[in-house]
């Protein structure tokens, strides 16, 4: 209970001039305010010192002021890969302007699954960003299905789905990564597939694809190696792609991480890079210029792809009957490994 002395809504509306309503509505973050009316309320507030006290916001506006990002992984993969913090990071910077908080969650077991669901239906977090889902995972349409508002990062693994998503050109970048092994004469070139239960390991081997044939290349499945977009993952997929193509000159992994355990499993097999063997990555990740030698890798704006994801998913919860789908452009970054 505030003290008598204590700023209260009233006092903020009545210095601002405005009804105690549209006061609310602008402490509670709602888009759908005029300016005129949202520099004043939050001018009186800042004077006042008025701290809007939560629980009683959330009754009236029924919100809880909270957004979730959920990794669909592993811990372990949520601290090795740099793509999940950047995501955070630009998402974060994004709710932070409208005093949203973000509440992280990683999900790795069935049983953290069913506890996040019971949250989120609880009423504890006004929205979702899902990143990494594998699948037809059901877990976007069960929270949609609750009412809760989701996007996605990455395109969803059924092309019929009507969650909104954020995801690089994939397809694009893959192409541009390819065509540049060609033009730096790589002749026998392969690739390390991300997982093939996401989109986006399908887009990177589609995008290898379509610019082997349109080099006039021929491609054979025994190209391919899935690897699991880990470092782990792409060292055994080129150890393996290296006993089935000891010729082998060019390789296209479709991560950073994998590329960094192609670039070991190549220095094991005395195979040097990038005299003998040219490798490109993708993602652009921290690690990529600080490899040995440094990679070369197509990059991607996660940290605005996280922006972006955090706008969508703010104008869902404000009310937005839908918001179209973003798709980032790519760019390749030339290093020491092509």
């Amino acid at each position: 209970m505030p003290s008598p002395s204590a700023p209260t809504l009233e006092s903020v509306a009545a210095r601002a001039g405005v009804s105690r309503a549209t006061a609310g509505r602008v402490l509670a973050g709602y888009a759908r305010v005029s300016e005129a009316a949202r520099e004043a309320v939050l001018r009186a507030a800042s004077e006042l010192s008025y701290v809007p006290n939560q629980a009683a916001r959330t009754l009236v506006t029924r919100r809880s002021g909270s957004v979730a990002l959920v990794v669909v992984e592993p811990v372990e993969r949520f601290f090795a890969d740099s793509y999940f913090p950047l995501v955070l990071s630009g998402a974060q910077s994004q709710l932070a302007e409208r005093e949203v908080q973000l509440v992280l969650v990683v999900l790795s077991t069935e049983r953290e699954r069913e506890r996040f669901e019971r949250y989120a239906r609880g009423g504890h977090v006004d929205g979702a960003i899902l990143v990494s889902v594998h699948g037809p995972d059901p877990l976007p349409q069960h929270l949609r299905g609750a009412g809760i508002p989701v996007v996605m990062s990455g395109r969803p693994y059924e092309e019929s789905s009507p969650v909104p998503f954020v995801s690089a050109d994939n397809v694009g970048g893959a192409r541009t990564a390819t065509r540049h092994l060609v033009e730096r004469g790589c002749r026998r070139l392969v690739t390390v597939t991300g997982p093939m239960d996401m989109r986006v390991g399908q887009e990177r081997l589609e995008g290898f694809r379509a610019e082997l044939r349109a080099q006039r290349r021929r491609f054979a499945a025994g190209l391919a190696e899935c690897g699991d977009f880990s470092v782990d993952g792409g060292r055994a997929a080129t150890e393996t792609l290296l006993s089935r193509w000891p010729d082998l000159d060019g390789v296209f992994a479709a991560n950073d991480l994998m590329a960094a355990g192609a670039l070991q499993a190549l220095a094991a097999a005395g195979r040097s890079v990038p005299g003998q063997v040219r490798v490109v990555g993708f993602d652009d990740a921290p690690l990529a210029a600080a490899a040995t030698p440094p990679l070369t890798t197509v990059r991607q704006p996660v940290v605005e792809m996280g922006r972006e994801l955090a706008r969508m998913l703010l104008a869902l919860v404000d009310g937005a009957d839908e918001v179209g789908n973003v798709t980032a452009p790519t760019e390749l970054v030339e290093r020491a490994t092509s």
